[in-house]
């Protein structure tokens, strides 16, 4: 008993009759395909079917697998209150899997519910699946702001579950694909929209898993897309798996790409165990770092690396450039993992002896004290990118048509409030996002005019 198969599909409300109230008609080509794939999850007689939504609670940095006997929801908000979908949660299954994650040190359980209604994108696929069979019992998984690999382990927990438990499991992948198609869709245009979708469809319909990891953040934040981490938690659950896929659509009629592929499992395949291939190829990456970093680099590793396994802070080593011991300067250390922000600590203003100094205390605080993140463990040392940015002099600027977003810094202020954005940072392309994001981080309010704006030059270190 394992994983049968394993579908991809969207979730637009209006594909159900009483709330499209005919105009799902426009996207008959989504409806037909999600029968076909409704029809496939019933063929393979599933124990239990384990669904992946976007609009589940969503946690930072943990998964929230819903608890209890149960639950029921309805299309209420969408104007069908009539249309209503109950199910019987697997709670062996989720005490199982619960467990397993906890053994992986995987942050996943069933605290911090906050909504036990079902959500759409739960509710959709189990409306078509409720056409051909009724016999199975729900487990409802959110997603989580995690690294991209730590959701596809979460897959591959559900597959070890699957053989614990001696069930018969379908995973459904829940989710949109870009929702910036078109001009005149409800979230507008944007180039990656297109691009995406591209992409996505081209991976998925040949199961093409190991290209998943190759989506950064910042291109899938561009495209607007939804079920991105949905579908890497589904290729975990069939890791090492042979299947059959099949691409049954994609249309964007809306504005919003809706996809849809099956994937039927054929029995072991060794080779598909992609997500040790893609660990190999981070430490790959992490080697010929290490061989190419400067010594601002360096120093901030060394730091980091010294710290997380040991607790303990570093003295300033001896044989650095005389610049490191010299000079003061504000100094801010950024860690990036799988394309992702994961600490970024600094000072505007020099605070201490020298740059040696500023490097180590701010190295530290960006792996163990920035208050977005929980401190870096040991286990993601090797998967860690590092950059050291060296801050020149600050000097106000009477206008925003004095900044450039790839050579200046900005620092905004009102009274007490200060925001800092560093320069030419991958995802932000013009002055007014990197005006609008420093304010954020001010607490200034966006559309507050009243401001004071500084810019900077930095020295960035890899």
């Amino acid at each position: 008993m394992s994983v049968k198969g394993a579908v991809m599909v969207p979730h637009p409300p209006l594909i159900i009759p009483d709330v499209g109230q005919g105009r799902e008609k426009k996207i008959q080509a989504t409806i037909d395909a999600y029968h076909e794939a409704a029809k496939k999850i019933a063929s393979w007689k599933p124990d239990t079917v384990v669904v992946l939504s976007p609009h589940s609670i969503m946690y930072a940095d943990y998964f929230h697998i819903s608890p209890g006997k149960g639950a029921v929801g309805s299309f209420g908000q969408f104007g069908a209150p009539q249309v209503k979908i109950q199910v019987q949660y697997d709670t062996q299954f989720v005490d199982t899997l619960c467990r397993e994650a906890e053994a992986r040190d995987l942050p996943a359980g069933t605290l911090g519910e906050r909504e036990r209604r079902l959500d759409h994108a739960t509710m959709i696929p189990l409306w078509f699946l409720n056409h051909y069979t009724t016999d199975y019992k729900v487990v409802r998984i959110g997603l989580s702001g995690l690294p991209f690999s730590m959701h596809y382990m979460l897959g591959q927990c559900i597959q070890k579950t699957a053989e614990l438990c001696e069930k018969k499991i379908v995973v459904i992948g829940s989710g949109d694909l870009s929702h910036k198609l078109k001009a005149d869709g409800p979230y507008g245009f944007q180039k990656e929209g297109p691009e995406y979708d591209k992409r996505i469809m081209e991976v998925m319909g040949s199961a093409s898993f190991d290209q998943l990891f190759d989506f950064t953040e910042e291109f899938c934040e561009k495209a607007a897309e939804c079920g991105h981490r949905s579908f890497l938690i589904m290729a975990g659950a069939l890791d090492r798996m042979a299947v059959e896929a099949r691409r049954l659509m994609h249309e964007g009629t809306f504005g919003v790409g809706y996809g849809i592929c099956t994937y039927e499992t054929k029995g072991r395949d060794p080779e598909r165990d992609f997500l040790r291939q893609y660990e190999e190829k981070i430490r790959q990456a992490a080697v010929q770092r290490k061989v190419s970093e400067d010594v601002y680099v360096r120093l901030a590793r060394q730091t980091i690396e010294t710290y997380v396994r040991t607790g303990r802070k570093i003295s300033v080593p001896e044989g650095l450039p005389e610049e490191l011991y010299e000079k003061q300067a504000g100094v801010f250390v950024s860690l990036k993992e799988e394309g992702k922000l994961r600490g970024c600590i600094g000072t505007i203003a020099p605070v201490r002896n020298n740059i040696a100094e500023e490097i180590i205390e701010n190295a530290i605080s960006a792996s163990a004290r920035d208050p977005r993140f929980r401190p870096v463990q040991p286990e993601e040392l090797d998967k860690l990118v590092y950059s050291v940015d060296v801050l020149g002099e600050t000097e106000e600027i009477a206008s925003k048509e004095e900044l450039d977003v790839k050579r200046y810094g900005v620092i905004v202020s009102k009274g007490r409030k200060r925001g800092l954005l560093l320069p030419n940072l991958e995802g932000i392309d013009s002055v007014e996002e990197q005006i609008a994001i420093a304010k954020q981080k001010a607490g200034i309010r966006e559309s507050d005019q009243k401001i004071r704006l500084e810019r900077f030059e930095v020295v960035r270190h890899f």
